[in-house]
């Protein structure tokens, strides 16, 4: 007998965009190693453009989840989110951010993070926030 398809651990196309390519190269590879396939972008004006991309039908670029850093050269994490908000895109996304302030967690959320994950964190704490994301946009 078939056993139903469970959405939460199927893989998954994940966006990540931060502008210090040792750390985006090292949620890229924790994410692969997840089994999932990453779209990279090195700034928030190259994440738009991808996005973008996505969303007027290149079914291969579309994410599932958006994992963004706050602080990005062009445009930050923050003005993607609301960019994203004005054109009504659907996306989970994770924000990253290195900053305690809380004032930036409450406003992520407000323009529709899922999730805000402080830097340093390990690898169970990035896929546990990812999956929260995606079940978060399923259940929406």
């Amino acid at each position: 007998m078939l056993q139903p398809i469970d959405p939460e651990n199927e893989p998954m196309v994940i966006m990540v965009a931060d502008d210090d390519d040792d750390f985006r190269a090292l949620i890229v590879a924790v994410l692969r190693a997840d089994g999932h396939s990453t779209i990279e972008a090195h700034d928030g004006e190259e994440l738009l453009e991808l996005l973008a991309r996505a969303q007027d039908g290149a079914a291969s670029l579309r994410p599932d989840v958006l994992i963004t850093d706050v602080k990005m050269p062009k445009l930050s994490g923050l003005g993607v989110l609301e960019a994203m908000r004005d054109a009504h895109f659907k996306l989970a996304v994770v924000v990253v951010t290195s900053f305690a302030d809380e004032s930036i967690v409450t406003f992520a959320v407000r323009l529709g993070a899922d999730g805000v994950l402080h830097k340093p964190f390990g690898a169970d704490v990035l896929l546990t926030a990812v999956r929260q994301a995606r079940r978060h946009l399923l259940a929406g």
